[in-house]
């Protein structure tokens, strides 16, 4: 596979497909630029070599154009964090598109409208209920699937050589995220950095843990986690469980957790998951304290129960002081360390405690020596918050990608570059 560090970009276009799927504010202002900056060595690298760079990445979920989800609107701001002429497609395909490739310099961007502007980039029909009968919307998939792979190939005639920086999107099987890739030379396409980074974190992790290794896996639903826990169930020695999905394990050993949430059809599934921790001597915590409230609000009186005896008109919010304790006191002792999900209604300020014990005693442990990796929304804001991010081994910028990795799953946008990725 080739190595973009070992590679010479002078006098080639690159096309480089990142995630710069960022939040906005009413005024268009970009109000978090992180996978913006995330992407920022590899532009260099192929910047200060010699090469140009086309950029092409996603902006929300559009259906068809829409100017609110145009990618004009990062042009600015990547001109600040490049110093390097920008200059903006309106188009991602076509005439306009390619003459405006060829006549990039080095040393400049081009960055082409939102791919998501095109149905062919998803291969999802924009509007599958215009179909009246199953044969039409059968032959309309099948059409835009054709389509799609004209669209990467006519994306493929941009440039020279394909990047993919895309750790965030690499989960999807998307025109320029995965299909692409087929239509460059096997030294001609690569990964760009912090796709390397991503994936060299999530395979430490898989593939090389150093034990003790615990996982932390919070959230609300255990829905959303039961292949994550199955596949770390043969690697792990501890799991750690918190966050909503708690409740629903404590309820299948017959506890009491009163309105807390809870999966009913989920009990059986936490109970043979709680089985199979045992049989293989898996160290399964749950949370023994439990900070309870009346109201889902984060101003509601909030009481500490054990959470196995949490009374019938109370919903738990976030983990007590002994369920803290008891995580640390693991947490410390680890040498790989996976966190992903909050141990309680992290959005709260007032429900936000437990979470944050387990960033300080992640932070603590990786400066003991242990390797960590954070990944998940509510566990990257709560590290970032503190300001640990610094403090931790890695911080994914990918949520349903690391997930789906950490599931074992093969994903398209990177074995579409190397095949013989998790072998």
């Amino acid at each position: 596979m080739t190595n973009i560090h070992q590679f010479d970009f002078s006098g080639l276009r690159a096309l480089v497909r990142v995630d710069f799927n960022v939040p906005f504010d009413d005024q268009g202002q970009i109000t978090d630029d992180t996978r913006m900056r995330a992407a920022l060595p590899t532009l260099r690298k192929i910047l200060s070599d010699g090469g140009s760079v086309i950029i092409a990445t996603h902006l929300g979920r559009p259906k068809g154009r829409d100017p609110k989800l145009s990618t004009a609107l990062i042009v600015p701001h990547l001109k600040e964090l490049t110093h390097v002429p920008v200059i903006h497609c309106p188009v991602s395909r076509g005439a306009q598109a390619k003459e405006m490739a060829q006549a990039l310099q080095p040393g400049e961007i081009l960055v082409l409208e939102n791919v998501r502007f095109e149905e062919e980039e998803q291969g999802k029909l924009n509007n599958p209920d215009q179909y009246t009968n199953e044969e039409d919307l059968k032959a309309a998939k099948a059409d835009l699937k054709e389509r799609q792979k004209a669209y990467a190939k006519e994306m493929a005639t941009l440039a020279d050589v394909y990047v993919n920086d895309a750790f965030g999107a690499a989960h999807r099987a998307h025109a320029t995220t995965a299909l692409i890739a087929q239509y460059f030379a096997a030294d001609k396409k690569m990964f760009g950095m912090l796709m390397l980074q991503e994936v060299e974190a999530v395979q430490r992790v898989l593939h090389g843990a150093k034990h003790p290794f615990t996982a932390i896996l919070g959230g609300s639903k255990v829905s959303s986690k039961i292949d994550i826990i199955l596949n770390l169930m043969d690697k792990v020695d501890n799991l750690i469980i918190g966050g909503g999905m708690a409740y629903t394990f404590v309820k299948a050993q017959g506890g009491e957790i009163g309105r807390s949430l809870c999966e009913e059809d989920k009990i059986d599934v936490a109970r043979d998951i709680m089985e199979r921790a045992k049989a293989k001597g898996v160290r399964l915590l749950l949370p023994a304290d439990t900070v309870a409230t009346c109201d889902f609000a984060n101003n509601a009186p909030a009481e500490t129960y054990p959470t196995n005896q949490i009374p019938a008109d109370r919903m738990g919010m976030d983990i007590g002081a002994q369920a803290c304790a008891d995580y640390r006191e693991v947490i410390l002792t680890s040498k790989t360390i996976l966190w992903n999900g909050p141990a309680g209604v992290f959005e709260f300020d007032n429900f936000a405690r437990g979470s944050e014990a387990i960033a300080q005693a992640v932070a603590e442990a990786t400066r003991q020596g242990a390797y960590s990796l954070v990944g998940g929304g509510d566990s990257v804001a709560c590290i970032n918050k503190l300001g640990l991010g610094d403090e931790v081994s890695y911080v994914s910028t990918g949520g349903g990608a690391l997930l789906e990795a950490i599931e074992g799953k093969a994903l398209p946008g990177i074995v579409a570059i190397d095949p013989n990725y998790g072998k």
